[in-house]
């Protein structure tokens, strides 16, 4: 045994899946989870696929993770694409299975679809879940610092937002930032509406910069013109690009944790390098 350990996290640490589709993304994800579970997340979570078959996506890996790994899984669900009976039938079917979290978003129109669900907000979705099935479940939902993509007005988000806490919501998961003070901002905003509830970081660790950039365009994450253009700078050099982007996240989480966050939500992308290289060196030394 070596005679110091690295000291835990001060915080607790969640992670997110997407549900596998293809065997090449099932071994994908088979080999990272290892080493993600070393990291003794206090949950993880399965995003939400919508629409027709891709329904069974996510209650299968839920199952998954729960049965043959032993993780606390809790499934994303979306108003989008699902009806009534479609929501009413996948909460019965997660109390079954044990789940006792879900996080609940409005989510986006899948390529191809006209019409949303029977849900048109997430709002909807948190009020049907608690109407379904009472105080079961411990309600996640999505918040945006950076105000979310759609909306043009920062304080009617904010609104919004807080209407979605009210319609029953535990907890909040953000959008990924790089910025540190939209976070701390969104959180004391949200507190003088009155949202008393935890209000969790969303961390997405970088890897490569063009896939960023895209994520980043969609969902309305702002990347720091000076971190993009370190990344521009490193081109093709992979391994250079991952030093860097976990120099900025493991910083951005020690700001984080030293401004009173209470947990880090990372998004894994089904991979573990970048994230358990971020924990780790927090472990090492969260205030460094």
């Amino acid at each position: 045994m070596p005679a110091t350990a690295p000291s835990r996290l001060p915080i607790p640490v969640s992670l997110e899946f997407f549900p596998p589709k293809t065997d090449e993304q099932r071994e994908t994800l088979d080999k990272a989870l290892p080493a993600l579970k070393a990291l003794n997340p206090e949950y993880v979570s399965v995003t939400f696929g919508a629409g027709g078959s891709t329904l069974s996506y996510t209650p299968d890996t839920v199952c998954q993770l729960r049965e043959q790994h032993g993780l606390d899984a809790a499934p994303h669900l979306s108003c989008m694409g699902g009806t009534r009976a479609e929501i009413r039938s996948l909460l019965q079917l997660y109390r079954e299975k044990g789940c006792r979290r879900i996080v609940a978003l409005r989510g986006d129109l899948p390529s191809g679809m006209a019409s949303y669900g029977d849900f048109r907000y997430a709002s909807d979705l948190v009020a049907f879940i608690r109407e379904e099935t009472g105080d079961f479940f411990h309600i996640e939902v999505a918040g945006y610092p950076e105000i979310h993509p759609q909306s043009d007005d920062a304080q009617a988000d904010l609104l919004h937002f807080k209407r979605k806490v009210e319609a029953g919501a535990n907890g909040v998961i953000t959008q990924y930032f790089y910025n540190p003070d939209a976070y701390f901002r969104f959180v004391d905003d949200a507190r003088r509406l009155g949202v008393k509830v935890p209000i969790v970081p969303g961390i997405m660790p970088i890897t490569n910069y063009s896939q960023l950039r895209r994520f980043s365009e969609l969902c309305g994450a702002e990347i720091p013109r000076w971190v993009a253009r370190r990344l521009q700078s490193f081109g093709d050099d992979h391994d250079a690009i991952r030093e860097f982007g976990a120099d900025v996240v493991t910083a951005l989480c020690r700001r984080l944790i030293a401004g009173g966050a209470p947990a880090l939500h990372f998004y894994t992308l089904n991979r573990a390098r970048a994230t358990t290289t971020v924990v780790e060196r927090l472990q090492a030394d969260p205030a460094a």
